[in-house]
């Protein structure tokens, strides 16, 4: 993916060439909307021509009846040009609208989608210090920026420029005399004009930054309503908004103060430099140097610049903010994820009664907690078809050890492998589909449930998902709600129980079919009733799979073929229930203290 150049400033309108990867794909249109920007323009810089032949042929002549009578048909036609110049105006710059607006809506469609995708593969590690609200920003907010610049103001940027240059050359060309002048002191004004600029480009930066940070905060609060509100914290969430919301507006008014006087200075400047080129003019008239058809074209030409000028300062105000837009944009993009697809992976023999996986030496350690050790030297087998439960205090590297399966993360030092095969040197998306997890937190999206059974395989058919949700011991409450299947769940399924939603979590994974299954505290937030149905359906699930099981609540797991004990990130004990029960270690006073309540 293209990126700004390194040299560039930031903010620097030289950073909207991120854009161009965007745009290559629509050349022709590209042509298309530059063919009629060019028209449109060529337009605007005949129509004085036309009012200078109008003036000096059709308003000066003769008093005679024949003269008046040519004169008037004289009139007729120039009127008549004037009005097809009109004509070819409004039509090229019709044209060149809707061109250059569907261009501005693609690319930002292209844009948003391409940042999306990228974000959706980035490593858990990225959301370590990215907050899902600075995220969403950038795709509403900023790619809203870039579609003002690409849909319009960089049309109307183009257009003005043209004119502007157009009209330049015609004053160059008809009054060089007067006009050279102007142009070298033209210069001297567009120097400062960048310069200041720079303080335009910073401001703008810092002005969207500050309305990611609002952004952020609103969508961590909105994600837990519930506890906000337990709390009663809604007036302290509000005012915490208020505050960064604030400081978003008075980086704004900074960021509108300065471009405001950038383009007073540039208007102003312009203004008088180019009245003082009309002064010339005028005296030459009086002098006799200069016929009135000559003066009005001149006029018309100096108001073309002067607009064009006028509108090239609030388009370059346009440029900085979409250029800090899309060096924010292009930074999303730009991240690598360092979890990645190996260039020539391997694949796993296929199996029908379980994956064996193992675990060996492994050390790891989170990338935002490197001095803390997750996993210490853990070496671990599980043969195919093996329930396998991992049990100890938080922060013992149960959750860790499913991290890993799944490769969110990559060990540090040692290797995991499924099914004889290095985890490193599998394709994800082949590692991922032989694993299924149901995880404590069922998460339930905003869909249908059908559809979020089919989740775990989307192009499963409706019997299948019947099939899968009547194992899971979902299938009842399903057909128990209005519309059966196709009810919808609501945001997070708050429409179902914990245990409901539990169950529609393992009719997915069931639907998936892996060899593979993790189950992460699946029964721990469940009233006694739903759990005696969750835990049927987990053992529906886990028939001809090697499972691995976390779980606080011991109860739970005393059937698994195997039990092992973690303490630090670090394997201490492993065996049967009643075996460790008699080893009288960790796991006996873990029971002990459990059984005992």
């Amino acid at each position: 993916m293209a990126s700004p150049k390194p040299d560039a400033p930031p903010g620097a309108p030289r950073s909207l060439s991120g854009l161009l990867p965007f745009l290559r794909p629509y050349r022709g249109r590209i042509a298309l909307a530059l063919l009629f920007l060019v028209l449109a323009a060529a337009a605007t810089l005949v129509f004085p021509v036309a009012l200078r032949s109008l003036i000096d042929g059709g308003l000066v002549g003769g008093n005679t009846p024949e003269a008046r009578s040519t004169q008037l048909m004289a009139l007729r036609g120039h009127f008549l040009a004037l009005f097809g110049v009109a004509v070819a105006l409004g039509l090229f710059s019709a044209a060149r609208f809707y061109v250059v607006s569907w261009l501005g809506e693609r690319v930002t469609a292209d844009l948003r989608t391409a940042v999306y995708a990228h974000v959706l593969e980035q490593s858990p590690e990225f959301f370590e210090t990215t907050q899902t609200g600075e995220v969403l920003s950038r795709l509403t907010t900023d790619t809203t920026l870039v579609q003002t610049v690409v849909g319009s103001s960089l049309s109307m940027g183009l257009r003005n420029a043209v004119m502007g240059i157009g009209a330049v050359g015609m004053l160059v060309w008809t009054n060089p005399y007067v006009m050279t002048p102007v142009l070298l002191v033209l210069v001297l004004v567009v120097l400062p004009s960048m310069w200041f600029g720079r303080r335009v480009r910073r401001l703008s930066r810092a002005s969207q930054d500050r309305v990611a940070d609002s952004s952020a905060i609103a969508a961590e609060v909105l994600n837990a309503i519930p506890v906000v509100q337990s709390y009663t914290a809604e007036a302290r969430e509000a005012q915490r908004f208020e505050d960064a919301t604030d400081r978003a507006f008075h980086t704004a008014v900074k960021r509108s103060r300065a471009r405001s006087v950038l383009v007073a200075f540039i208007i102003i400047a312009n203004a008088a430099l180019l009245l003082w080129g009309l002064y010339q003019g005028t005296q030459a008239v009086l002098e006799g140097r200069m016929s009135a058809g000559h003066l009005g074209q001149t006029v018309v030409y100096v108001i073309i610049l002067a607009g064009a000028v006028a509108v090239l300062g609030e388009v370059y105000g346009d440029l900085l903010r979409a250029a800090g837009a899309t060096e924010r944009l292009m930074e999303l993009l730009e991240s690598r994820s360092s979890i990645f697809s190996p260039s020539n992976p391997a694949s796993a023999p296929a199996i029908s009664n379980g994956s064996a996986i193992e675990f060996d030496s492994v050390q790891f350690h989170y990338p935002s907690r490197p001095n803390q050790p997750a996993l210490s030297d853990f070496t671990l087998q599980v043969a195919r078809g093996e329930t396998v439960a991992l049990v100890g205090a938080s922060g013992a590297g149960k959750s860790t050890v499913f991290q890993l399966i799944l490769r969110f993360y990559d060990p540090a030092a040692g290797h995991i492998t499924l099914d004889g095969v290095p985890t490193r040197s599998m394709a994800l998306g082949e590692l991922r589909a032989r694993v299924g997890i149901v995880p404590q937190d069922a998460v339930i999206f905003s869909s249908s449930a059908l559809e979020n059974i089919r989740y775990g395989r989307p192009d499963a058919s409706e019997d299948e998902v019947r099939a899968a949700a009547t194992a899971a011991f979902a299938d009842g409450f399903i057909r128990a709600l209005p519309e059966g299947y196709d009810t919808f769940l609501g945001e997070r399924g708050v429409r179902l129980s914990g245990g409901q939603r539990q169950r529609i979590a393992i009719a997915r994974a069931m639907l998936k079919n892996p060899p593979l299954l993790l189950l992460d505290e699946a029964t721990s937030a469940l009233d006694a009733e739903s759990e005696r149905m969750v835990q049927a359906a987990l053992e529906s699930a886990m028939q001809g799979r090697t499972t691995l099981v976390i779980a606080h609540r011991l109860a739970t797991v005393q059937k698994a073929d195997r039990i092992v004990v973690l303490d630090h990130g670090r394997v201490v004990e492993q065996g049967t229930h009643n075996a460790l029960v008699a080893a009288n270690g960790t796991y006996a006073r873990l029971a002990a203290l459990q059984f005992t309540t």
